[in-house]
């Protein structure tokens, strides 16, 4: 190993072991060369896109993943001044 590079560890689920296991063996790409790609890409992305639009799967979100997709889920009824602007004609 170069004196440039340096191990992690992780543990990650089945499924995502053997998809990077099919796709090494398929493509011949090396599975650090696959993480280390993949991760880059990933901290490059948190780096660029805004903070309020990064979704982060992690259980330690807990209830507030839970009040967030609540939150999604309901739908507020229009008030009165969308109800105007849809109701709205195209020559007006």
């Amino acid at each position: 190993m170069p004196a440039s590079q340096t191990q992690i560890s992780a543990f990650v689920s089945a499924t995502t072991k053997e998809e990077i296991e099919r796709y090494t063996r398929e493509t011949g790409v090396r599975k650090n060369h696959l993480v280390e790609e993949a991760l880059q890409h990933h901290l490059l992305a948190l780096r660029e896109l805004p903070a309020d639009i990064i979704v982060h799967r992690d259980s330690s979100f807990g209830a507030l993943g839970i009040e967030l997709a609540t939150g999604l889920q309901r739908k507020p009824k229009p008030t009165a001044k969308l109800r105007a602007l849809m109701s709205r004609d195209d020559d007006d």
